[in-house]
């Protein structure tokens, strides 16, 4: 038995009537917890499959999912994670790539593709419905599945954002979410006594890297959390003046939201310290929100890749270096190493030299990982985000990154978010376009005027082809700007 599985065992064995999760006005305890937990012990134990068969999870952001999750890793599973946030159709195809044993779901999401899957390929299927958990009537006992085994160690296999094409899976062991998930910084500093501190508020997917590094630290040690099924500025707003945290997060695509709605200052009151990871944020909306409350904004760096992050500005960090480093997402964590490379001949460059970053990730081993990202890394060890390599976009030889065009359009006074893609083009082979949101009130600016505005910040040729006003930009179900929707935007419109 791994040490995982026994600190989970122990967490479901807690005192039944203590408060676990708050959802939609409701305090769920850890007695419903654990009946939901061992519903789906249960339902696994008769479906007939391997003590070590891999069973696919397709997790919502609801109470009975999180109490899922614990059961399953109580029983020592190797987890398939499969998004909710998707048509029935990409679901029945990730459970064909997947291959489960077993699947556990909402009962709302076996639809009928989904029960064709299950059906062609022999696999088992546990339904989640309030704080319950069943065997699927007609899929109680797997067939040509059962005899699937899981090798090695149990893990469970998150999924990438989906950032930039369809979420990957990415294995992470028992054993590493143990020593670098449960012993984090995160979970570090929230001291003695759970029950006695205000909940923890949790938003990110539970079958990501996000939702899974901020959720099971939380419930295995107790910690009561606040759960949104899915984030807004108000559902935050209503957490922070409740339970008046004095740390709190925000995805950095919301960091503007705050701003445009003027929320009161009084409201943040409580918050010494913001963290904010998971994508780059703007450095002039960083600026503007510290000036505007007077709360330090504590960035962060990581990917699936690295099992977590690899660099972080901390409380300490920003006292000692303040608005000196505006922008950066802080210096490598402990045991990480990060180094800048050209992207051609893999050479590393110097401090102050943008390139493609690198890193080594203690939880993953000693190896180094190219990632995708540019960045530099200044004199003083701070890492600076710049972007994605990968995103650039080919117009007529020459190339194009969004960001630059995407900081240029965040300058002009009325918008409030925006983001740059390629879409194919008959002549030049590829041309960025841009969707912009705008800030509340403001009457869209022509295109004409905001041509001229970016062609003030960068080459003529990166000034975007078309435009589209959107009263919302297209999301992953991690909260970050989807790039691949917004190109499919573009490519339905006429013309």
């Amino acid at each position: 038995m791994t040490e995982l599985q026994r600190r989970t065992i122990e967490a479901l064995q807690r005192e039944p009537t203590l408060d676990a999760i708050a959802f939609e006005d409701r305090w769920y305890d850890w007695g419903e917890m654990a009946h939901v937990a061992n519903g789906v012990g249960a339902a696994l134990a008769a479906s007939g499959i391997d003590p070590c068969a891999p069973v696919a999870f397709i997790p919502r952001n609801r109470p009975a999912s999180f109490a899922a999750l614990l059961g399953l890793i109580a029983q020592g599973r190797t987890i398939q994670m499969i998004y909710a946030f998707q048509s029935p159709a990409g679901i029945a195809a990730a459970i064909a790539r997947t291959e489960p044993a077993a699947i556990v779901a909402h009962r709302e999401d076996f639809t009928s593709e989904v029960c064709e899957a299950l059906a062609r390929a022999g696999i088992a299927a546990v339904a989640l419905e309030a704080m319950a958990a069943s065997p699927l009537a007609g899929f109680k006992r797997a067939g040509a599945a059962r005899s699937r085994i899981a090798n090695g160690e149990p893990r469970i296999d998150i999924l990438t954002s989906g950032t930039t094409g369809p979420p990957k899976q990415f294995g992470i062991s028992y054993t590493l979410i143990e020593q670098h998930f449960l012993s984090s910084p995160l979970t570090a500093r929230q001291g003695e006594g759970p029950q006695s501190l205000p909940p923890f508020l949790l938003y990110f997917p539970l079958g990501n890297i996000s939702g899974l590094y901020s959720t099971l630290p939380m419930l295995i040690r107790g910690q009561r959390v606040v759960l949104l099924e899915r984030f807004s500025i108000s559902a935050w707003r209503d957490y922070v003046v409740r339970y008046r945290p004095t740390h709190s997060g925000l995805p950095p695509s919301c960091v503007q939201l705050v701003l445009d709605q003027n929320l009161p200052r009084e409201d943040l009151a409580s918050i010494r310290f913001l963290g904010v990871g998971a994508a780059p944020l703007d450095a002039n909306v960083q600026k503007a929100f510290e000036d505007r409350y007077g709360i330090p904004i504590l960035l962060s760096y990581g990917a699936t890749e690295f099992a977590g992050p690899v660099a972080a500005m901390t409380p300490e960090l920003h006292a000692g270096w303040g608005r000196s480093k505006i922008g950066t997402v802080g210096r490598a964590m402990p045991g990480a190493r990060l180094r800048i490379v050209d992207p051609d001949s893999g050479a590393e460059l110097p401090p102050g030299i943008e390139g493609v970053l690198e890193v080594v990730s203690p939880r993953i081993g000693p190896e180094w990982i190219r990632t995708s990202d540019i960045a530099m890394i200044d004199g003083d060890g701070f890492l600076f985000h710049r972007g994605r390599a990968d995103g650039a976009i080919m117009r007529g030889g020459f190339k194009i990154l969004p960001e630059p065009v995407e900081r240029a359009l965040m300058l002009h006074p009325a918008v409030s978010e925006a983001i740059v893609v390629g879409i194919p083009d008959r002549r030049l082979g590829e041309v960025p376009v841009a969707a912009v949101r705008l800030k509340p009130g403001e009457v869209a600016p022509t295109t004409d005027t905001l041509e001229s505005h970016v062609r003030q910040h960068v080459l003529a040729t990166h000034v975007p082809a078309r435009w589209l006003f959107c009263a919302d930009l297209p999301r992953t179900p991690s909260l970050k700007l989807d790039r691949p929707a917004v190109a499919r935007l573009f490519q339905a419109m006429p013309g």
